[in-house]
């Protein structure tokens, strides 16, 4: 008995798509070709780059920046903890002093020399973690290949922020510093004290009500106005027991 052609061709079809359903979900090639036939019904998202970059995440690690306060004066003090932390080897850090006319950092030492190989760094991110004073942060910038090793060494220059609108390029000296009246590290201890001078209660014996009025609020004093120190903590000072003897 004779097969009508109708049936025969959808006879046909259907073993043939059986076949391509066995090949996709049953067999390690088919599995792999599948994932290209399931994209290809999907909208194209093509990225325009480098003319239309995408946006990166919040917390991507890209290049690292060197920050400022408000006034200029640069945040890292030098500690090299940075260095310390590295797991690369690719920071190297040389402090240097701070001196009465020539002031770089709210801190006794600065950075004279900072460097950060991008030949060797991962952007792991554990140098921002151990920086004490929030100095060292990664911006999101990644574009920063180069064609020769050499130029893939940073040095202060290129790592260091611009300086804010109202703050001064450095150095600074202490005067000018000691005449703003800020406290850069938002802690109850005087940094640095103020002009007049006087004896200060230490950090642990302030009282920590005092706390919320000392957080800094970056805002450069108006140049005719009366220095002050919101930092201060006022009250006197602790006794010395040996002073009794």
């Amino acid at each position: 008995m004779e097969l009508p052609p109708v049936l025969v061709t959808t006879l046909t079809f259907v073993i043939l798509a059986l076949l391509v359903w066995v090949l996709l979900s049953r067999t390690v090639l088919g599995r792999g070709f599948s994932v290209p036939l399931r994209n290809m019904f999907r909208p194209v998202e093509t990225s325009q780059y480098p003319e239309k970059p995408r946006p990166v995440a919040p917390r991507f690690h890209g290049r690292h920046q060197l920050n400022r306060y408000a006034d200029g004066l640069e945040k890292c003090i030098g500690c090299e903890l940075c260095a310390w932390a590295c797991p690369a080897d690719a920071i190297y850090v040389q402090g240097a002093d701070n001196t009465v006319e020539a002031r770089y950092s709210p801190g006794e030492r600065y950075a004279e020399d900072y460097q950060i190989n991008y030949n060797r760094c991962i952007l792991c991110g554990l140098c921002i973690e151990a920086c004490p004073t929030r100095a060292l942060t990664m911006t999101h910038e990644y574009e920063f290949s180069a064609d020769q090793r050499s130029k893939l060494v940073y040095t202060k220059d290129q790592l260091i922020a611009g300086v804010p609108p109202g703050g001064d390029e450095t150095p600074h000296t202490d005067r000018q510093v000691k005449e703003r009246g800020l406290n850069y590290y938002g802690g109850l201890a005087v940094t640095p004290p103020t002009l007049h001078g006087g004896t200060y209660r230490p950090a642990g014996a302030a009282p920590a009500s005092r706390a919320a009025q000392v957080v800094p609020t970056g805002d450069l004093p108006i140049s005719d106005e009366q220095p002050t120190d919101p930092a201060t903590v006022g009250g006197p000072t602790r006794r010395d027991p040996g002073r009794d003897r």
